[in-house]
């Protein structure tokens, strides 16, 4: 039925899981709008995100996560890829979650290690950081991605592989409601790595 189809899907989990690129690719495949809360905080402040947190520190840049949730939550139809940290408020979780399903993705630490460290814009990363960093800034915010209706890793798969992981979950979870779930034709399939 209509109402599944118009439901948003938000991914969360923490940097270097692949919200981005999958975010994209589902868009696609669903004939969805991508949208991506980092973004979308630049576009609005005229900032970067590490220029946010430079100037301002990382409470602005939380302050205007929270606005970016609410808008977010007001769209219909979009694939939502989120900043690693959203989940860290309450109200940022209730938001996105009013106009959607909130899709986990994970990651080891090492794979983590290797898709960040060659990123250096990233403004919670230090050039130097370990593996072993990267395990503890994971646990103290796996518990805030436990409100995700399902998690997938993307450690070992393809994108395609976690575009299809995560459409099983919707068809399954549409079929359990007694809702309809079409997906959309993918424009150029293909491979990909994060």
């Amino acid at each position: 039925m209509e109402r599944q189809q118009k439901q948003n899907i938000v991914l969360i989990g923490f940097m270097g899981t692949g919200k981005s690129t999958v975010g994209r690719r589902l868009a696609a495949r669903l004939g969805y709008r991508y949208v991506d809360t980092d973004v979308e905080v630049e576009q609005v402040t005229g900032m970067t995100i590490a220029q946010i947190f430079d100037q301002y520190g990382e409470v602005r840049f939380r302050s205007e996560e929270t606005l970016t949730a609410r808008r977010m939550a007001a769209m219909e139809r979009v694939v939502v890829a989120t900043g690693g940290g959203i989940v860290l408020k309450p109200e940022n979780v209730a938001a996105l979650r009013s106009s959607g399903v909130l899709i986990g993705l994970e990651a080891t630490p090492e794979v983590i290690w290797s898709r960040v460290v060659r990123r250096s814009h990233r403004p919670l990363i230090k050039r130097d950081i370990t593996v072993e960093d990267i395990g503890e800034m994971m646990a103290r915010r796996t518990p805030y991605y436990s409100c995700a209706d399902v998690t997938v890793d993307t450690s070992e798969r393809s994108v395609p592989e976690i575009v299809e992981a995560i459409l099983a979950y919707l068809r399954e979870r549409a079929n359990e409601r007694g809702e309809d779930w079409t997906v959309g034709e993918e424009s150029g399939e293909g491979g990909g790595a994060l």
